[in-house]
């Protein structure tokens, strides 16, 4: 007699029911952070408000991190593809790019602020997020400044977005100041006058 013949087959999550829940956890995340911040946040109460249990949250996130980590994911691949129209100036461009993503953290500032803490966790899945979402404010910049572009602005412009982030989490300006300062930024990195 095989020992295949009397295991039990396993039991899978369709795909759909599955997406289903991450969407609920999500969501109630968001609606966790405005109403408890960062602090507050626990992915069992995320859980709760999804209607979804806490052993099955766990199974997708593995920790609070892992879930804001997902959630600034999510909407930042909501953002449009920055605009590679040649009828543009290149600092026109990069300025549009950087306002586009300062405005996505600025209509979330509860989120904002919990992924700046969340960000920098040591979890390997948020390791991944992390360096998903470097990569996608890189592509978002580097398409704004055109194929011929100098790589070392870009890093600059990286860099400069990711300390300005870390500088609006901590405090030192709004997350509304944020497009700005990044205005800021791409006169002096790309030059020319304000878009």
């Amino acid at each position: 007699m095989s020992s295949t013949s009397t295991s039990t087959p396993v039991r899978r999550v369709p795909a759909e029911r599955r997406a289903d829940r991450v969407d609920a956890l999500v969501e109630a995340t968001i609606a966790e952070l405005r109403a408890n911040g960062y602090d507050g946040l626990t992915v069992r109460n995320a859980a709760r408000r999804a209607g979804v249990a806490a052993a099955t949250a766990y199974t997708y996130f593995a920790s609070k991190d892992h879930l804001v980590a997902e959630v600034f994911w999510r909407r930042l691949q909501m953002l449009e593809p920055a605009s590679v129209d040649g009828r543009h100036r290149q600092r026109t461009r990069v300025a549009n790019a950087l306002r586009e993503l300062a405005l996505l953290i600025a209509d979330e500032p509860e989120l904002a602020a919990a992924s700046t803490t969340a960000i920098l966790a040591q979890d390997p899945d948020v390791q991944r997020l992390r360096n998903r979402i470097g990569a996608a404010f890189s592509d978002h910049l580097a398409s704004a400044l055109g194929d011929d572009a100098d790589p070392a602005v870009l890093r600059a412009l990286n860099l400069a977005l990711a300390g300005a982030l870390l500088q609006a989490g901590m405090g030192y300006f709004s997350y509304a100041d944020l497009a700005d300062r990044m205005d800021e930024v791409a006169g002096l990195l790309v030059g020319g006058a304000t878009p």
